[in-house]
Protein backbone atom coordinates (compact mmCIF):
# COMPACT_ATOMS: atom_id res chain seq x y z
CA UNK A 1 0.00 0.00 0.00
CA UNK A 2 1.21 3.67 -0.71
CA UNK A 3 4.20 4.25 -2.73
CA UNK A 4 6.98 2.60 -3.33
CA UNK A 5 9.12 4.45 -0.53
CA UNK A 6 6.64 3.46 1.95
CA UNK A 7 6.20 -0.21 0.85
CA UNK A 8 10.12 -0.75 1.36
CA UNK A 9 10.16 -2.58 -2.35
CA UNK A 10 14.00 -1.48 -2.08
CA UNK A 11 15.28 -3.81 0.73
CA UNK A 12 12.62 -6.45 -0.35
CA UNK A 13 14.30 -6.48 -3.75
CA UNK A 14 17.80 -6.42 -2.33
CA UNK A 15 16.58 -9.40 0.36
CA UNK A 16 15.33 -11.53 -3.00
CA UNK A 17 18.25 -10.78 -4.97
CA UNK A 18 20.93 -11.21 -3.04
CA UNK A 19 19.63 -13.67 0.12
CA UNK A 20 21.73 -13.81 3.32
CA UNK A 21 24.04 -17.03 3.36
CA UNK A 22 24.51 -18.97 6.63
CA UNK A 23 27.81 -19.89 6.85
CA UNK A 24 29.13 -22.50 9.95
CA UNK A 25 30.75 -21.01 12.56
CA UNK A 26 32.40 -21.83 15.96
CA UNK A 27 29.85 -23.10 18.72
CA UNK A 28 30.54 -19.59 20.94
CA UNK A 29 28.06 -16.92 21.36
CA UNK A 30 29.04 -13.87 19.75
CA UNK A 31 26.95 -10.56 19.72
CA UNK A 32 25.50 -8.79 16.52
CA UNK A 33 27.56 -6.83 14.86
CA UNK A 34 27.31 -4.42 11.39
CA UNK A 35 30.38 -2.76 9.76
CA UNK A 36 28.38 -0.19 8.27
CA UNK A 37 24.87 1.45 8.91
CA UNK A 38 23.21 4.64 7.10
CA UNK A 39 20.50 6.84 8.94
CA UNK A 40 18.11 7.20 6.31
CA UNK A 41 16.38 4.57 4.48
CA UNK A 42 16.25 6.75 1.30
CA UNK A 43 19.91 5.65 1.13
CA UNK A 44 21.48 2.45 -0.05
CA UNK A 45 24.63 1.18 0.84
CA UNK A 46 25.35 -0.46 -2.30
CA UNK A 47 29.10 -2.08 -2.08
CA UNK A 48 32.14 -1.44 0.46
CA UNK A 49 35.25 -2.60 -1.31
CA UNK A 50 38.55 -3.12 0.73
CA UNK A 51 41.81 -1.33 -0.08
CA UNK A 52 45.15 -1.35 1.07
CA UNK A 53 44.89 0.40 4.01
CA UNK A 54 41.56 1.81 3.35
CA UNK A 55 37.68 1.09 2.51
CA UNK A 56 35.88 2.24 -0.51
CA UNK A 57 31.80 2.55 0.60
CA UNK A 58 29.43 3.27 -2.60
CA UNK A 59 25.71 4.56 -1.43
CA UNK A 60 22.95 5.99 -3.83
CA UNK A 61 19.75 7.87 -3.24
CA UNK A 62 17.05 5.66 -4.37
CA UNK A 63 13.55 7.92 -3.54
CA UNK A 64 14.14 10.59 -5.83
CA UNK A 65 14.43 12.61 -3.02
CA UNK A 66 16.92 15.05 -1.33
CA UNK A 67 18.20 14.05 2.01
CA UNK A 68 20.89 14.42 4.35
CA UNK A 69 21.84 11.01 5.59
CA UNK A 70 24.91 9.92 8.48
CA UNK A 71 27.13 6.58 7.03
CA UNK A 72 27.99 5.08 10.35
CA UNK A 73 30.94 2.65 10.75
CA UNK A 74 32.43 0.57 13.50
CA UNK A 75 35.98 0.27 11.57
CA UNK A 76 38.56 2.24 12.84
CA UNK A 77 38.74 5.17 10.91
CA UNK A 78 41.37 7.89 10.55
CA UNK A 79 40.15 9.87 7.47
CA UNK A 80 37.02 10.42 5.12
CA UNK A 81 36.93 11.79 2.11
CA UNK A 82 34.35 12.19 -1.07
CA UNK A 83 36.21 9.86 -4.46
CA UNK A 84 35.50 9.51 -7.96
CA UNK A 85 34.05 6.31 -9.61
CA UNK A 86 37.58 5.37 -10.36
CA UNK A 87 38.42 5.37 -6.69
CA UNK A 88 40.44 9.15 -6.96
CA UNK A 89 39.84 11.18 -3.71
CA UNK A 90 38.24 14.45 -4.56
CA UNK A 91 40.54 17.37 -3.93
CA UNK A 92 37.47 19.01 -2.61
CA UNK A 93 35.80 16.36 -0.98
CA UNK A 94 37.49 15.97 2.84
CA UNK A 95 34.56 14.78 5.26
CA UNK A 96 34.73 15.21 8.65
CA UNK A 97 34.34 12.79 10.90
CA UNK A 98 31.91 13.48 13.90
CA UNK A 99 30.35 11.93 16.82
CA UNK A 100 27.06 10.61 14.31
CA UNK A 101 29.41 9.10 11.48
CA UNK A 102 29.94 11.35 8.19
CA UNK A 103 27.47 13.66 7.06
CA UNK A 104 26.41 12.80 3.28
CA UNK A 105 24.42 15.02 1.33
CA UNK A 106 22.86 13.81 -1.56
CA UNK A 107 20.09 14.62 -4.39
CA UNK A 108 17.53 12.68 -6.52
CA UNK A 109 19.28 9.41 -7.34
CA UNK A 110 23.04 10.74 -6.83
CA UNK A 111 25.74 8.12 -6.18
CA UNK A 112 28.33 8.92 -3.95
CA UNK A 113 32.01 6.97 -3.34
CA UNK A 114 33.32 7.56 0.23
CA UNK A 115 37.16 6.53 0.53
CA UNK A 116 37.64 5.92 4.60
CA UNK A 117 41.16 5.77 5.68
CA UNK A 118 41.91 3.16 8.44
CA UNK A 119 44.08 3.50 11.75
CA UNK A 120 46.65 1.06 11.52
Amino acid sequence: AGSFQDAGVIPHAYNLNFPLHVVPACSAQSPAWSAFSVSSPAVVLETAEDRREAVVVRLYEAHGSTVVAWLQTSLPVKEAMLCDLLERPAAWGHLPLEQQGVRLSFTPFRVLSVLLVLRQ
